[in-house]
């Protein structure tokens, strides 16, 4: 008797097993079902008036669902990568990958990820930094305009030439550029909207001469960059990536939203569009970033090149020489 009670626990704990396995299989297949966010919803080109408080940190997607986007990532990286070999093999345009936000909201770890599949020999990449002397010796368009990729390559900027109309703006950086007084001698406001004008204008004159923008931000909020800050400083394998001049940005956090405002309102446009990424969930955003540079890089539609029936014959001719060892 106490065998056949304990045969029953058995089935009645295998039963409830059964049944928890067939529970999660049905919520990890209505996930799977579970339609994704579209990437044209992120993306502005200019049409309506731009405001950084309609646009999310976060979806919100449950913890559940970040291997399906891992998944989905991973899929898009072996995408990118036959694109980009494609897109050197044709050697027409040049894609521009540029990613601008506030500190410790991924930007690196970002281009880690999207571009993990991709052939570093056919890209590039810069990091705009504080100017140097040089830099500072020519217009700030200049230093953008030398990290340019040729046709057929991706450049990836880890912040640009935004920087002159972000963190310039919100410091009064261009109240002591050593400049003629016709150069600055106006309000703010003034200042920058042509800023905002040579900046669409050179980016249109790119677009024009070969050249593609995926121009990302990465949106994330206040409250999440305190908590990467402190994981920073908590775990000692992320130390490294904190300084206490991290901070100094904190106080100033509405001013810089105004500045991006300001800045994607103004240079967004059908052909150089921006794509605001909520940035608070690490794998929704790269996921969203590869979405991104998968809708350019598809919209270019590189092919390999064709060979002519000339080429043919001169490649029939050397592999016939190979293989009669005759070279």
């Amino acid at each position: 008797m106490a065998k056949g009670k304990a045969n029953m626990k058995k089935d009645e704990k295998a039963a409830k097993a059964e049944k928890v396995k067939a529970e999660k299989a049905e919520k990890a297949e209505k996930a799977e079902k579970a339609p994704m966010p579209q990437i044209d919803d992120f993306k502005f080109t200019g049409k309506g008036s731009f405001k950084i408080a309609d646009c999310p940190t976060s979806l919100e997607i449950d913890a559940s669902e970040e291997e399906r986007y891992k998944k989905k990532l991973e899929k898009n990286c072996k995408r990118i990568a036959k694109l980009q070999e494609k897109l050197y093999a044709e050697h027409k345009e040049g894609v521009i990958f540029l990613l601008q936000a506030m500190d410790a909201a991924g930007k690196d770890s970002t281009v880690e990820h999207v571009f993990k599949l991709a052939n570093p020999a056919l890209m590039s990449s810069y990091a705009f930094k504080a100017p140097s002397k040089e830099e500072l010796a020519h217009d700030y368009l200049w230093r953008a305009n030398m990290h340019l990729p040729q046709r057929g390559s991706i450049g990836i900027f880890n912040r640009s030439h935004y920087e002159d109309v972000l963190v310039v703006r919100v410091n009064e950086m261009w109240k002591g550029y050593s400049w003629p007084a016709r150069c600055f001698d106006m309000s703010e406001k003034d200042f920058f909207a042509k800023r905002y004008r040579q900046i669409a204008d050179y980016e249109r004159g790119l677009y024009e001469n070969g050249y593609r923008f995926v121009k990302i931000f990465l949106n994330v909020s206040l409250d999440e960059q305190k908590t990467r800050f402190i994981s920073r400083i908590d775990e000692e394998r992320k130390n490294w990536k904190f300084s206490a001049d991290d901070l100094d940005n904190r106080p100033v956090w509405d001013k810089y939203m105004q500045a991006f405002e300001d800045s994607i309102d103004a240079t967004s446009t059908s052909d150089v569009p921006w794509y605001v990424i909520p940035a608070d969930q690490k794998f929704v955003a790269r996921w969203l970033v590869s979405e991104a540079l998968i809708s350019v890089l598809e919209d270019i539609d590189p092919q390999y090149p064709e060979v002519s029936e000339e080429d043919k014959a001169e490649m029939a001719e050397c592999k016939r020489k190979l293989e009669a060892g005759e070279v």
